[in-house]
């Protein structure tokens, strides 16, 4: 209870630095801007990338390019919750629609180890920002103990100028953690075309397997799980 307590009042805090409210406008004009040209795309119905239907991620976005009003529908709510999030009063309900189809993104990227694992993670951390943001206004339908603040103490506080330094420094190590993490999440990844993907083969541990890999992806176009085994078995076939 202490602990709830005293992030309370580290919220409010918050709410009434100008530094946090500049990060705030920051992250929403920042994400509005990941989801404006991908969903104007959508709505006119153009394909959303430029990557290879052999791609696993390739083959995703071709089916999803087939599914006719359900592809401009995805398109519609993500430039709907681009614009709200850059209008104060409705920014909340942007981060509400927000923040569902960017986790949805960033699972997809993970699952077919796409490149933009990186910008997606941050994109979820941003949306997760926001939401946290307006904690005052959400937490009357959270299943958290109601305190005796009307929710609007901090905007009533003149605002501090006090650099957050702390919040800062864990902002960036976010950011770094994020990059590091993924350089060494995967063996291997399928990269944006052949090219790329075999452009790390040379400094692979097993340069042949990642050929294989390559190959069986960008030429093939066989499954990512397929791909992976062949290049497991190509790994083995070596040290033998």
């Amino acid at each position: 209870m202490v602990l709830f307590s005293r992030l309370e009042q580290l919220y409010e805090e918050a709410k009434s630095n100008r530094w946090f409210r500049y990060f705030t406008v920051f992250c929403r004009i920042v994400l509005a801007l990941g989801f404006l040209p991908s969903g104007t795309v959508k709505i006119m119905g153009e394909r959303f990338t430029a990557l290879s239907g052999n791609h696993p991620l390739g083959h995703y976005f071709d089916a999803l390019h087939l599914t006719g009003y359900y592809y401009t529908f995805i398109g519609i709510a993500q430039v709907t919750a681009a614009l709200l999030l850059l209008i104060p009063r409705t920014a909340l309900l942007g981060a509400l629609i927000y923040f569902p189809i960017i986790l949805n993104i960033c699972i997809l990227a993970y699952a077919t180890r796409f490149e933009g694992t990186r910008i997606t993670t941050l994109m979820v951390l941003a949306s997760l920002y926001l939401l946290c943001w307006d904690y005052d206004r959400l937490k009357h339908i959270l299943p958290v103990k109601q305190s005796n603040s009307d929710g609007y103490a901090a905007q009533k506080k003149p605002l501090s100028n006090r650099f957050p330094f702390l919040f800062f420094g864990c902002v960036f190590t976010a950011v770094a953690s994020v990059i590091v993490i993924n350089q060494f999440l995967y063996e291997i990844r399928p990269g944006n075309s052949l090219e790329e993907c075999q452009n790390g083969c040379p400094g692979s541990k097993y340069p042949k397997a990642c050929e294989v890999f390559c190959d069986c992806i960008h030429n093939r176009g066989k499954p990512l799980a397929t791909c992976l085994t062949e290049f497991e078995r190509a790994k083995n076939s070596r040290r033998n």
